[in-house]
């Protein structure tokens, strides 16, 4: 299962290039992150970014799905596909790693936390 999610992008996302700033592309994806997962206590240890096509416009709605692709002890990695309509204009990986708010070190995932996201794991593409 995917999870689907929209992104607002903002005129003031746009560069001087005329096109949404390569660093927005990693704000979206936290955010819409942050929706599909909250109550996962994480930090992301690893991001990689494949821009596809430009977003040359603001005050659009972009669309983001979410996948797990692999589950480790204590991280797991996420998959995005972001488009805009039909077009795909950018891939996104991240490994989250779970951590303890109290100690702020990694820890294992909980069996809830395995649960949720064995909802939506996928096969890499």
């Amino acid at each position: 299962m995917k999870y689907q999610n929209k992104q607002y992008v903002r005129w003031g996302d746009l560069d001087a290039f005329g096109h949404v700033n390569n660093a927005t592309y990693l704000v979206y994806a936290q955010e819409a992150r942050f929706a599909w997962s909250k109550m996962i206590e994480m930090v992301v240890a690893r991001a990689e970014v494949d821009f596809i096509a430009p977003i040359y416009t603001g005050d659009i709605y972009i669309d983001v799905e979410i996948w797990v692709h692999k589950i480790g002890n204590s991280s797991f990695a996420l998959t995005y596909e972001m488009k805009n309509g039909d077009e795909l204009i950018a891939r996104i990986k991240t490994v989250q790693v779970t951590v303890s708010m109290d100690t702020k070190k990694s820890r294992p995932l909980t069996d809830a936390e395995r649960e949720f996201l064995t909802k939506y794991l996928e096969e890499e593409k």
